[in-house]
């Protein structure tokens, strides 16, 4: 089977961009410095093509890989602060109940420092005045809660530290390694901070968030006398916030109208807050501690991109800074504090300077209802941006939102000659409270308008192809997708639907046991599984197949523990017996989403094809991959 490339239209598109490039393994990738900055550790794939943590020595070339993880793949892992340690996170086959791994780089010794069945693991601190020790949250004693344990990094010896009463959900420690401040869901939907003044002590209240509000506890300053907090009590949008733990006093330190605050940076021994981000259609930084200002001046210099800090050293002399662009790898360099100095370390997929990648534009329009919607828009290259197939790419969560950058999926769409249209709909985070809160108890309603809205903008600017206009996303955008198919079967030539939850009475019935605290939230965001079964059905695709009348593609992870494979075999079956055009396929050792590359080449291969196929853009043939565990119906 040729690729679709005869057309003037695809002869004036770039090369097409190998599927291995786009959803293969990165060359090297998450650099960090040991603390003491004589080691850099990364993740690179081994000979097998599966990632691991490999090690330099800081000034050498020594590379050596660490850890032979089997089969995943190693994507989380961090420096502790005990000399030749780190640790890593991995779980089994995509259940999500995480291990918590400890190597010595030394010796190249792996010990599972959470060696207990069908339990997650969720570190919650590590600091360098306690460096043999990591607090662990785990749910051992109670599958619903996670309570918190100490772990010892040089014996692994596991120690209760302190109870779980079955509703915090987050867990801060202070400068002495003691947890004195939680989060705990609340029946009304919302949250409390709780604080205590030392640890034989009860947890008192120190604020109460409602449903609508939102809220964290982010550190405790060095002294422990303040508590830094964000919220959006008093304000639209998320603010830092300093409160006096003996004058229970609020100080705002950082703020915007419309966006919440995003990414904070935290000195490394000192506590003291540095720098906040702010997402809006790009990331804009700002800065709290002027000890930094020239730093951030000079680093903003090196090169185009949003940058982050991902890596500091305990002395605070060495920076890693990373640098992420629409069209290109993340780069990565090493930069000296105090010469002001860089050198580039490496990008993370050196594959992609070569190749003519596409441009994202942010966007916005306005809804319906006069809500203005923001998001972005991807065009190929070469051709003019004018009556196009088009990809409405739907982002998950649905409580989160796309950003700028580099998007395999987006490039690899753009690639193949559609314009990629990406929309942070109402319910989307960062854009404040009202347009978060603009989203409850309206999936399939006016969250979907909103995406409908999208396809009638692109469409007007005429830039879109109205008969060739596919939807597509993972977990809540699959969701989305069975919604465009079935809600508004005019509007879509096509779907694929990648773990996405049909109907929404099964899906909230058979959440991981450690989400209870959050049912209240479900029920005040979404609709209540106690009240409101009609109404939710009401808001469920499997119940409106008789509708369907395009094609749809499914991809399901057969242990995914948020959306169970049910959720895609009873809207498979249904749609089989009502005769209508589905496309199955089940990975046997994947959960939410396609971790291991075998998985994603197979899917996308399969994606690929069957866009070609309704929207007419160009495909790479399948071709032989070795390894998936793809099973297609």
């Amino acid at each position: 089977m040729a690729t679709a490339t005869t057309s003037p239209v695809s002869q004036a598109l770039p090369p097409l961009i190998p599927r291995e490039t786009l959803f293969g393994n990165p060359d090297r990738t998450r650099p960090q410095l040991s603390p003491d900055g004589k080691y850099l550790a990364y993740v690179a794939p081994d000979e097998k093509n599966v990632l691991q943590v490999w090690l330099r020595t800081v000034g050498k070339d020594d590379d050596q890989q660490l850890t032979v993880d089997q089969k995943r793949g190693i994507r989380l892992y961090v420096w502790t602060y005990n000399p030749n340690q780190l640790i890593y996170l991995q779980d089994s086959d995509g259940d999500e109940n995480f291990h918590l791994y400890l190597v010595n780089v030394q010796s190249k010794l792996v010990r599972d420092l959470t060696p207990f069945q069908g339990v997650k693991a969720q570190p919650i601190d590590l600091d360098p005045d306690f460096p043999d020790q990591v607090l662990v949250g785990m749910n051992l004693n109670d599958r619903q809660k996670f309570d918190v344990y100490r772990v010892n990094l040089n014996n692994g010896a596991v120690e209760f530290e302190t109870d779980n009463p079955g509703n915090i959900v987050s867990w801060v420690a202070d400068a002495q390694f003691q947890i004195r401040g939680a989060i705990a869901a609340t029946p009304d939907g919302g949250s409390d901070l709780l604080f205590r003044e030392t640890p034989d002590q009860s947890f008192e209240l120190l604020r109460h968030w409602g449903p609508d509000d939102e809220g964290s506890a982010v550190s405790f300053s060095q002294d422990g006398k303040t508590l830094y907090i964000s919220g959006s009590h008093d304000a639209n949008a998320q603010r830092l916030i300093a409160l006096d733990l003996t004058s229970r006093q609020e100080t705002v330190m950082a703020a915007d109208e419309q966006y919440d605050i995003g990414g904070v940076v935290i000195h490394p021994t000192q506590r003291r807050i540095q720098a906040v981000s702010f997402y809006k259609d790009k990331v804009e930084w700002q800065i709290l501690d002027d000890s930094i200002a020239d730093d951030f001046k000079a680093i903003a210099q090196i090169r185009e991109g949003e940058f982050a800090i991902t890596n500091r050293t305990l002395a605070d002399d060495t920076w890693l800074v990373g640098y992420a662009t629409d069209d290109g790898p993340v780069y990565y360099y090493v930069y000296n504090r105090e010469a002001k100095t860089h050198s580039l370390l490496f990008s993370n997929q050196p594959e992609l300077e070569t190749l003519q990648l596409a441009s994202m534009q942010p966007i916005s329009y306005p809804a319906r209802d006069g809500l203005t919607i923001h998001g972005y828009l991807t065009t190929p290259v070469g051709i003019e941006a004018k009556n196009l197939p088009t990809v409405l790419l739907v982002h998950g969560g649905p409580w989160a939102r796309d950003t700028w950058g580099y998007s395999p999926m987006v490039q690899w769409l753009a690639n193949r000659g559609y314009a990629v249209l990406q929309v942070n709909f109402r319910g989307s985070t960062g854009y404040g409270k009202a347009f978060l809160n603009a989203g409850n108890r309206e999936w399939a309603a006016k969250m979907h308008d909103d995406l409908i809205d999208a396809v009638n903008w692109i469409v007007d600017q005429g830039i879109g192809d109205r008969n060739k206009v596919a939807i597509m996303g993972g977990s809540y955008g699959g969701y989305a997708t069975l919604v465009g198919l079935a809600f508004t079967p005019d509007v879509f030539a096509a779907g694929v639907d990648i773990v996405g939850p049909s109907n929404l009475v099964t899906l909230m019935q058979s959440i991981p046991p450690y989400w209870a605290p959050m049912k209240a939230l479900f029920a005040h965001r979404l609709g209540d599984l106690e009240t409101e079964e009609e109404f939710l059905k009401a808001r469920s695709p499997l119940f409106f197949i008789d509708r369907i009348q395009k094609p749809l593609l499914i991809g399901q992870g057969a242990n995914d523990p948020r959306v169970k494979q049910a959720e895609s075999e009873q809207i498979v079956e249904a749609m089989r017996k009502a005769s209508k055009p589905v496309e199955y396929a089940l990975y046997t050792d994947e959960g939410h989403g396609f971790a291991r590359p075998e998985n994603r080449l197979h899917f996308f291969a399969i994606a690929e094809e069957f866009l070609s196929k309704y929207l007419e853009g160009r495909f790479e043939p399948i071709g032989e991959i070795n390894g998936h565990s793809g099973v297609v119906n």
